[in-house]
C-alpha cells in the first residue's frame, strides 16, 4: 500500500504541488496579536473584524495571567484562530504568544494601532466606570511601546489607524519593511 501512496505522489504534477501548499496557508490557524496603547481602537477592531472567527484572549476580562494561559493552550491545542486583545507594548509581551503560536505552526499577524497619546487620552474621556483607565496607565503604557518588527516572528504585520471621519472606521495599512 505504500508504494502505491508513494507512486501517486510522484505523479502529481508541480501545479497540483504548488496549490496544495497555497491551500495549506490559506486555511493555517492565525495567531492575531494587538499592539497600541489603551484606547487606541483595538477593542473595537477586534468586535469589528474578527468576532465570528477568532477567538478573544483579554486580560481585562480574564483577570489573570493563568487564565490567559490555559485560555491560548486550549486555541494552541484545538487550531482555533485567535486574537490577543491586550496592548503588548514590549517584544516581551508579545513573546509570551509568539513562541507557543509558532511552535503550533500558527500563522503570525500582528497589528500595531497608531498610538497619538492625545487622541487616545480624548477617546478614554468618553468611556464611562472600570472601561476609563487612569491617565497614569495610558502614559506609562505609551512610554513602553516599542514598534513591532518582523525579526519578532510574524508573518504578517499591519498598521491600523482610526479614521478622522469616525473613531469606529479604520485604515489598515500593510507594515513597511523598516521604520
Amino acid at each position: 500500500m505504500r508504494n502505491v501512496l508513494e507512486k501517486l505522489r510522484s505523479q502529481r504534477s508541480p501545479n497540483q504541488v504548488r496549490h496544495k501548499a497555497n491551500l495549506d496557508n490559506i486555511f493555517r490557524m492565525q495567531a492575531v496579536i494587538f499592539i497600541g496603547i489603551q484606547a487606541s481602537g483595538k477593542s473595537t477592531f477586534c468586535r469589528d473584524r474578527f468576532f465570528k472567527t477568532h477567538i478573544r484572549i483579554n486580560l481585562d476580562m480574564l483577570k489573570t495571567r493563568h487564565r490567559e494561559k490555559i485560555i491560548l493552550q486550549a486555541c494552541l491545542k484545538a487550531k482555533q484562530p485567535f486574537v490577543v486583545d491586550n496592548t503588548n507594548p514590549t517584544r516581551e509581551d508579545r513573546a509570551r504568544y509568539i513562541g507557543p503560536a509558532k511552535d503550533a505552526r500558527f500563522r503570525l499577524i500582528g497589528y500595531y494601532f497608531e498610538s497619538i497619546l492625545e487622541d487616545c487620552k480624548r477617546r478614554n474621556a468618553q468611556r464611562t466606570g472600570k472601561a476609563r483607565i487612569p491617565i497614569p496607565g495610558i502614559a506609562a503604557t505609551y512610554k513602553k511601546l516599542i514598534l513591532p518588527s518582523y525579526a519578532e516572528g510574524f508573518d504578517e504585520l499591519y498598521s491600523v489607524k482610526i479614521s478622522e471621519k469616525s473613531d469606529s472606521a479604520f485604515i489598515v495599512e500593510e507594515w513597511p519593511d523598516e521604520i
